[in-house]
């Protein structure tokens, strides 16, 4: 008979024997058949031989009843034990968990069979809904997934979380005890006024009442997530205002977030609420700390939280909840919905959920619905609370991330740039509907969702799987919007006051600013900008340098236009690129001080620039002869005698190779010979012979020279494949461009035209509107959370 079989139903058919066992009938002395061995042999010292004479007390059966009773008990004392610590996972999921709250019904055999019979009738069911799930595609996780049950080995789910998203080991805890009362408020403050802002996932009043509670020792009311939630906010808001890997504020930052692991198992635990907000913080510590902790892998452990609690749906409308608790359960999705497409967006890795799967309005909010990329057209926010805007806007990115990047590469999206400027239209308007400073946005978020503005209008532009190739008008957006951002978050990483202060030993909080809001994803996002520039300058650097025009797509009424250029520092393209590059490397240099990761990227940047910085130094050295040389013929100029050139003959002046005199440029010398270049919008000189030398033909568009004197202009720029036929015309004789003069910049003058002379025919040199786009490979450089 099987063990199994012989513990749930143990032999025993008579209290005592019929007869002696076998050694008391060989000695034939008396044998009280005592179990399970008999007086006698006992007192010889062999109870192990002490066996019935007969098959109905052979052994395995009578004489084992004993075994099979401790046997059962074991068993029942294990899994009585397993419901105990099930207990408060079960009533949330179990709809017999009444039964538990009876001691004598939960000890009974009875209930844990039926307990046994529901699990297996759970699993097939889950089974079942889990095969047709993967049928439809409908989500790329489990999302009847059961809690993590304990095994013989205490493998807990916190340890097992630990284990897979750690990097480098914490060190041990420095001291046990807590920090002043001061510092904690300090940081505390710290935290709800820069972070907690954007990322409302838990009522700050529990936050509060935790600090009370563990300063006053009164921890009856203290639970292991209070106290997660207590070291994990210290934790994050000491490391987010660091300035070094060194300093003060990272190593408290560390010993909190140890001191925080010590209630790691309690507040991970599987099956609650708190569970989701734990995580929520260990992910937003990791993109502070992104050397001990992956935050790819933790946002992945939160978003499969969420779906198996079910937080992805709002619950239905005959579901009776209470509104703070739906209000909080929606804020808890958001922010693990604007972490998760943040943290996949900067690595270029999908998704944790498609946006088909989710059905949460958001939170706190009576008229403003979905955001237009999913449900209509954009009326921009409604609110002037930070958080949502940020729902808003990640709503917005995560429609064209999946569009252009997580689609189907093998089809092709139809009227790509069409789809592109709508996204990019629906972002400006978010943007352009942001409260004012007076109706209470701060001036640091409002700085955040600039730069997130301009990320996202580069990012969207690049070329992707499904839109490989992008217009001539797309890579000087490019161009424009990457130098644009690389002022502003070189400006934010170089305040005026960006030393922490630290008195009497005390670290104080430093003033508010866009600083605590710059985490490692914004060093990924700096490399990425810095490449997409360095691409578009390999496409078309002569074209950009020279600021030669660049036709604008024509957009169909109705549909939305290109984005506007971003608004221009002084200086032209030559200068303008290279702080760009500079500003690059100095950024990445910076981040490099916080996260090591950053001054690899920094390296890697140094080296792709090195041609480009060598090259554009080469062009300003030419400039600055030319300026030079026009600053002396101008002093010679004005040194001669104004009516030296009223005298002059007639044929003279015809002939004459060095002196021009129009009513409009009196006092000023040819330089020279050379073509006057058309002037782009943003231009602010013509380029100079010598610059000239060094672009391709095929930059320059040069029109021949025309008798008769007069300044020689390009009839027009190229023709742009989206134009109607007939529509712009490339031909020096059918139409004649318009020519707006704009002042100098200061301290370079205009050059003279060219001279009447006859040329040789110069032949046109068109580029094509649309060519191939060497793109930045994305997977590449942020392969590994941005490693190279």
């Amino acid at each position: 008979m099987p063990r199994s079989s012989f513990s749930e139903n143990p032999l025993l058919r008579v209290s005592r024997p019929v007869s002696a066992c076998s050694r008391c009938r060989t000695a034939k002395v008396k044998c009280d058949g005592k179990l399970p061995a008999c007086t006698a042999c006992e007192k010889a010292g062999r109870e192990n031989e002490c066996s019935a004479a007969n098959d109905q007390f052979a052994r395995g059966k009578e004489r084992s009843y004993v075994a099979a009773l401790e046997l059962r008990v074991e068993k029942l004392e294990r899994r009585l034990k397993f419901a105990k610590s099930r207990k408060a996972s079960m009533a949330l999921h179990d709809v017999d968990a009444p039964l538990a709250h009876s001691d004598d019904r939960k000890g009974s055999m009875a209930n844990i069979h039926a307990a046994i019979y529901r699990k297996a009738a759970r699993q097939r069911e889950n089974s079942d809904v889990n095969a047709l799930v993967s049928d439809f595609g409908f989500l790329s996780v489990n999302a009847t997934a059961q809690d993590f049950e304990p095994s013989v080995s205490n493998m807990t789910f916190a340890r097992l979380l630990l284990a897979a998203s750690t990097a480098d080991p914490l060190p041990e805890p420095q001291t046990d005890t807590n920090p002043p009362r001061d510092v904690a408020r300090g940081l505390v403050k710290y935290y709800l006024d820069n972070i907690y802002a954007l990322y409302p996932f838990f009522p700050d009043v529990h936050l509060h009442s935790a600090v009370e509670n563990l300063y006053h020792d009164d921890r009856r009311h203290l639970k292991h997530h209070d106290c997660w939630l207590f070291w994990m906010v210290l934790a994050i808001a000491s490391t987010a205002q660091s300035h070094s890997c060194n300093d003060e504020y990272y190593r408290n930052g560390v010993e909190y977030v140890t001191r925080a692991m010590t209630f790691a198992d309690m507040a991970l635990m599987p099956g609650k609420e708190t569970q989701i907000r734990s995580l929520l913080l260990l992910t937003q510590y990791s993109l502070f700390d992104p050397a001990h902790f992956d935050s790819w892998h933790l946002i992945g452990f939160t978003c499969r939280a969420i779906i198996d609690l079910g937080f992805h749906q709002d619950p239905s409308s005959t579901d009776r909840i209470d509104k703070f608790k739906l209000n909080l359960r929606r804020k808890i999705f958001y922010c693990a919905y604007a972490l998760d497409r943040c943290i996949g967006m900067m690595s270029a890795r999908a998704f944790s959920f498609t946006d088909d799967a989710v059905n949460v309005a958001l939170p706190s909010m009576t008229g403003v619905g979905r955001i237009p990329s999913i449900s209509g057209t954009i009326k921009g926010p409604e609110s002037s609370d930070p958080a949502i805007l940020l729902f808003q806007l990640r709503q917005t990115q995560s429609h064209w991330y999946q569009t252009l990047v997580q689609s189907d590469p093998s089809v092709p999206l139809e009227n790509a740039a069409g789809y592109v400027w709508h996204m990019c239209h629906e972002m400006r308007e978010w943007f352009e509907s942001l409260p004012d400073g007076d109706e209470g946005l701060p001036t640091a978020i409002r700085q955040l969702f600039e730069l997130e503005l301009k990320y996202s209008y580069v990012y969207c532009i690049a070329p992707s799987s499904r839109a490989p190739t992008i217009t001539s008008h797309g890579r000087l957006l490019i161009f424009e919007y990457a130098v644009a951002y690389m002022n502003d978050v070189y400006d934010m990483v170089h305040p005026p006051d960006e030393k922490p202060q630290i008195v009497l030993g005390e670290v104080k909080p430093s003033p508010l600013s866009a600083w605590a809001l710059l985490t490692y994803d914004q060093a990924l996002r700096v490399y990425f900008m810095g490449s997409q520039f360095l691409a578009v300058m390999d496409e078309m650097g002569e074209t950009l340098l020279s600021e030669s025009p660049v036709p604008v797509p024509l957009s169909v009424p109705g549909t939305a236009p290109p984005p506007p250029m971003p608004e221009r520092r002084g200086g032209d393209n030559l200068d303008r690129s290279l702080a760009c590059v500079e500003k690059t490397i100095a950024t990445l240099k910076k981040f490099g001080d916080r996260w090591n990761i950053a001054n690899m990227l920094a390296q890697e940047f140094d080296r792709k620039s090195k041609d480009l910085r060598q090259r554009i130094e080469k062009l300003k050295v030419l400039r600055s002869e030319q300026q030079e040389q026009q600053r002396q013929q101008l002093q010679q100029q004005q040194d001669q005698k104004p009516h030296h050139q009223q005298h002059q003959p007639h044929h003279q002046h015809n002939r004459s190779q060095t002196h021009v005199s129009t009513p409009h440029l009196q006092h000023q010398v040819p330089p020279p010979p050379q073509y006057s270049m058309p002037m782009g919008p943003h231009s602010i000189a013509p380029m100079s012979p010598p610059l000239q030398q060094h672009m391709s033909p095929s930059a320059r568009h040069i029109s021949p020279p025309q008798r008769g004197g007069g300044i020689q202009m390009m009839s027009g720029p190229p023709p742009h494949p989206n134009m109607m036929h007939g529509a712009y015309s490339a031909q020096p004789h059918m139409q004649q461009p318009h020519f707006q003069h704009q002042p100098p910049f200061p301290g370079q003058l205009n050059p003279l035209p060219p001279q009447v002379q006859q040329h040789p025919p110069v032949q046109h040199h068109t580029r094509p509107a649309e060519v191939n786009w060497a793109p930045v490979d994305i997977n590449e450089i942020m392969r590994q959370g941005g490693g190279i």
